[in-house]
């Protein structure tokens, strides 16, 4: 049989054959006046998928190195950090900031939920000293959403540092940074950037720069000040294909425009959930958000089983839960550059490898129900 691949993980996402030609130009050196000149303008043009006016700065890094960057930078070593940790990337905060010596004050949820202003606002209150809040958007690891906007409303008018790991979130969500107040976002390239792996990027603005300034904590690669002094050059050796790559792809970003993006997403994710509820699924996260849906595996039916099926057999790739969810849920991207075709597609995998496995699926209910939806979507 014929494979074509389709990824429906959440991260690396399909990348644009455009995108991918970029890629493929000749490498010029890093330091000449032409890259240079490149870069800055590629990085003034990101700020419009950031919503910020304030400087954005690339690692040759995993989102993960953004993670680091922004507390390295941000909170000394026997400081209070509020840290949301309600999945595997709010566990990771807490990690980061246990490795430098920062005290984290943990907003601990169990998977799935999410949270919410007013337990942020307890904890402020609760920890005056603590001057940094560490969020996630949407945590990956359990298709959950927060109530981002309305949390800012907490930190805006205040001393306190919000920041907000948006690896998989910016694009997929409305984020726009200065008018919320969001003072760090943090975000990684093999998401709804449409790119490779190798990539990431943390915006921040003047009030979380001067916290910047006077931070103790040990760093190098991720010293803030060194990307500010070096700006619009970087301190170190940049990705240089993979800006050749970024400029195309912000280009297309905002030829399609972000509001178009946001509602694109937005119309993937109702699809899919659609489909998910007329095929009788049940979903994982109480706030689920437009980057991927998680659903709980029928009973008998390992999410890894499942997962390994629709890649092997079918060619769609979701992804399977992480650790303790590892065989309990399943999770379905509808992330970057995706078509509503392949959401189709992908869930007419679904219900092939459902069916094989022993689920009772009428064949085609949770397409027909993707395509409604879809169908109203696009010739609204």
């Amino acid at each position: 049989m014929i494979r074509k691949y389709l990824l429906l993980s959440p991260g690396p996402t399909p990348v644009p054959q455009e995108i991918l030609l970029e890629g493929a130009k000749e490498t010029i050196h890093h330091r000449t006046p032409e890259f240079v000149k490149l870069l800055e303008e590629t990085l003034e043009m990101t700020k419009y998928v950031f919503q910020t006016k304030y400087p954005v700065y690339v690692l040759s890094s995993s989102g993960t190195g953004a993670l680091e960057t922004a507390v390295v930078n941000l909170v000394n070593p026997g400081e209070k950090a509020i840290i949301v940790n309600a999945g595997k990337f709010g566990e990771r905060w807490v990690d980061i900031a246990k490795a430098y010596g920062i005290v984290p004050v943990e907003i601990k949820l169990p998977w799935g939920k999410a949270v919410t202003p007013e337990m942020i606002e307890k904890a402020m209150k609760e920890n005056p000293d603590a001057k940094v809040v560490f969020t996630t958007y949407s945590e990956t690891s359990t298709g959950t959403v927060i109530d981002l906007e309305n949390i800012a409303k907490l930190t805006k008018d205040t001393d306190v540092i919000l920041v907000t790991d948006a690896v998989s979130g910016l694009l997929a969500e409305p984020l726009k940074m200065d008018e919320w107040g969001v003072d760090v976002v943090v975000s990684g390239a093999q998401k709804g950037w449409m790119l490779p792996p190798g990539l990431a990027f943390i915006a921040i603005n003047d009030k979380a720069y001067a916290k910047v300034e006077k931070c103790t904590n040990s760093r190098y690669y991720f010293d803030l000040r060194r990307y500010k002094k070096s700006a619009p050059d970087n301190p170190w050796t940049t990705a240089v294909n993979l800006i050749y790559m970024l400029n195309k792809a912000v280009k297309m970003l905002k030829e399609e425009g972000i509001e178009n993006v946001w509602a694109r997403h937005a119309l993937y994710g109702e699809a899919t959930r659609a489909a998910v509820k007329a095929l009788g699924l049940t979903f994982f996260s109480e706030r689920p958000g437009n980057v991927l849906t998680a659903v709980n595996s029928p009973e008998g039916i390992p999410s890894s089983k499942l997962t390994k099926l629709m890649r092997d057999k079918y060619g769609v790739t979701i992804a399977a839960g992480q650790e303790p969810m590892k065989d309990e849920i399943f999770r379905i991207s509808h992330l970057g550059y995706l078509t509503p075709f392949d959401i189709i597609t992908g869930i007419t995998a679904l219900e092939f490898a459902l069916a094989e496995l022993g689920y009772k699926v009428e064949i085609g209910k949770g397409v027909v129900a993707a395509q409604e939806v879809l169908y109203k979507g696009l010739v609204k």
